[in-house]
């Protein structure tokens, strides 16, 4: 008897099925392990709660009625939900002058700093590449040293010379050689806006070079055989070409005045010219928080549509590209006749507008009375005198003063591993946004770490001030901590850094991952061993981009210092605070001083490009 064989379905199903499963399963366990995968879900989840809960955070409160609120609000309960604090800020008889002045007066200054910075610096920068001007090295140098001091310095500086005497404080340099400055040339809009466009136009010649030297001069020197002349190829080809750049740095200074604290405090609060950002901080220390943290959002939501509206007009286009047959050959364009006073312009703007209001900062820590100049008044007491009743209410010098030391520790500490923690987030982060570009999570990532840059330096601030004042999730009360100011100056950072990490990243071909992972090297072995050597250069430049960036921001922690937490620049806003100029004077050119050698250093060990890291992946 025959038996024909007949094939178990249900068998075969059940093999289909667990086959399936285990592809399934093991496509999940691929995807769950893959480096680029962890890395993203994890930035987002920590970003998410480190930028986006603060700001709802903060947006909640502002609805909310505190104990502090019961006597600003009879009637009312803790916890109970209102919108007077919003009606206070925008419709009631104090907006004015809690915000409608000081948002004008911010928007006059930021517009006005923003054009001037954004001018000089480009043409700075045009100069500085396309032409035959001599002493490149020299003004190269010069250029960059706005972007190493804090602001408040030249604002001290810019005191220190023009200022009368009539608002508190000694004399200035002017007044002690026999000359009287106009007042509104010492305290008030004009030297807000002056300052600040010192300040920032560094920015803008980094910025404008970066895309400048990507930019083939053999197109320029087509107009010049087709007879253009040098003003006509200016408008006409190079300006056009280097137009995103310069909309991009229009926008960056813009919300860096618009945000800035220090500046409008030492120059305008003498002169109760209050902008949006002073309005912020003095409302927060008079104990309004709540309108502090409206204005705080007025604030973010001015440099949120700038930032908008650079989108829109540069559109889409992230990179600079001309058609050249001989590569990217640079041919210098020569000045003629402009060349000598051109020269002679560059450094009278450079001995006078740069480096002597250091001089001057440094010449006063060495006076025994400000604003008198003599070697007759010589001293060094303000760097290294004992205690004398007689100077300063008996103050020693900041050599001698404990309270130098222990300013000078936290700085160093701070800037040191913000930009040592910065500077491998921002590679990890770049090398995520770089491998991840086209794809949703990429560019959610990349969205997340730009978001720090729509909120000004004094409003994040406010934002970790209201977030950390009390235990959040798995953190504890941060508030008056060091732990606090490192985290909040990575996050703020995070812009800078995962840009520089990004344009790092580009450059390094992705077959170099590949062949590692065939030869069977692990992700960290691989990001050790590749990755992070051919990053040097880019890595170096990331790391001096944070360090300085921390060192020179006093509005990013204004609100979150304690007597255990005070930084160098703290210490000098005390000092300026209490009319102990001298003090400042010495606590400014420290601070210079570590700038600089360690920009210098970090130049010797490494090319350091800072264009880099402000471009980043734009």
């Amino acid at each position: 008897m025959n038996y024909i064989e007949t094939p178990n379905l249900d068998s075969d199903s059940n093999i289909r099925k667990r086959s399936k499963l285990r592809r399934i399963k093991n496509a999940s366990i691929g995807y769950l392990t893959n480096p680029y995968n962890i890395i993203v879900a994890c930035s987002i989840i920590i970003l998410t709660y480190l930028i986006l809960v603060p700001l709802f955070d903060m947006l909640r409160s502002t609805f909310v009625i505190t104990v502090a609120d019961l006597r600003r609000i009879p009637g009312s309960q803790v916890g109970e939900l209102t919108w007077f604090f919003w009606a206070r800020v925008f419709l009631s008889d104090v907006s004015s002058s809690l915000l409608y002045f000081p948002l004008i007066n911010s928007i006059i200054v930021g517009l006005s700093s923003a054009a001037l910075a954004v001018t000089f610096g480009s043409l700075m920068a045009w100069l500085m590449l396309r032409s035959d001007l001599p002493g490149k090295k020299f003004f190269s140098l010069v250029m960059i040293i706005p972007f190493m001091l804090p602001s408040w310095t030249i604002a001290l500086a810019w005191m220190t010379i023009f200022r009368t005497g009539t608002r508190g404080g000694a004399p200035g340099f002017l007044v002690s050689i026999g000359l009287t400055a106009p007042a509104w040339l010492a305290y008030g809009p004009v030297p807000i806006i002056l300052v600040l466009s010192i300040s920032n136009f560094a920015f803008a010649y980094l910025l404008v070079s970066g895309a400048l030297s990507s930019v083939n001069s053999e197109v320029e020197e087509m107009g010049e055989i087709m007879g253009a002349g040098k003003l006509r190829m200016l408008r006409k080809i190079t300006f056009p070409l280097v137009l995103p750049a310069i909309f991009s740095a229009s926008i960056f200074i813009f919300a860096r005045a618009i945000g800035s604290f220090s500046v409008p405090a030492f120059l305008g609060m003498r002169v109760n010219y209050d902008t949006i950002s002073t309005m912020m901080v003095f409302s927060i220390r008079m104990r309004d928080t709540n309108s502090g943290f409206i204005i705080s959002f007025v604030l973010i939501a001015m440099v949120a549509a700038a930032l908008y509206a650079n989108q829109r007009a540069i559109g889409v286009r992230k990179s600079y590209a001309t058609i050249g047959g001989k590569g990217s050959r640079k041919n210098l364009l020569p000045l003629g006749k402009w060349k000598y006073p051109t020269l002679v312009f560059l450094g009278l703007f450079s001995v006078l507008g740069i480096l002597f209001p250091i001089i001057i900062l440094l010449v006063e820590t060495v006076m025994l009375i400000p604003g008198r100049y003599g070697l007759e008044y010589f001293t060094l007491h303000y760097w290294i005198g004992a205690s004398n009743p007689s100077i300063a209410a008996g103050l020693p010098g900041v050599f001698r003063n404990p309270w130098f030391w222990q300013s000078l520790r936290t700085t160093i500490l701070l800037t040191l591993i913000t930009a040592t923690i910065g500077t491998i987030l921002g590679q990890l982060l770049g090398y995520a946004c770089s491998r991840g570009r086209g794809k949703l999570s990429g560019r959610l990532l990349e969205q997340l770490t730009f978001l720090p840059f729509m909120i000004p330096s004094v409003s994040f601030g406010a934002l970790y001030l209201s977030m950390f004042a009390q235990p959040r999730l798995f953190l504890p009360a941060l508030y008056g901590t060091f732990a606090l100011l490192v985290l909040i100056s990575v996050v703020n950072n995070l812009p800078f850094s995962t840009r520089a990490g990004v344009a790092n990243m580009l450059q390094i071909g992705y077959e170099l991952e590949e062949s590692a992972s065939i030869g069977g090297a692990s992700f960290l072995k691989l990001f050790r061993k590749i990755v992070l050597p051919l990053a040097k250069p880019g890595f170096l430049s990331g790391f001096i981009l944070i360090f300085v960036s921390v060192i020179r921001d006093f509005d990013l922690i204004v609100l979150l210092i304690t007597p255990r937490t005070t930084t160098l620049s703290y210490m000098a806003w005390w000092f300026l605070d209490d009319k102990y100029d001298s003090y400042a004077n010495a606590i400014a050119a420290i601070i210079f001083a570590i700038v600089f050698v360690v920009y210098i250093v970090a130049k010797k060990i490494g090319k350091v490009d800072l264009a880099a890291g402000l471009k980043g992946g734009n």
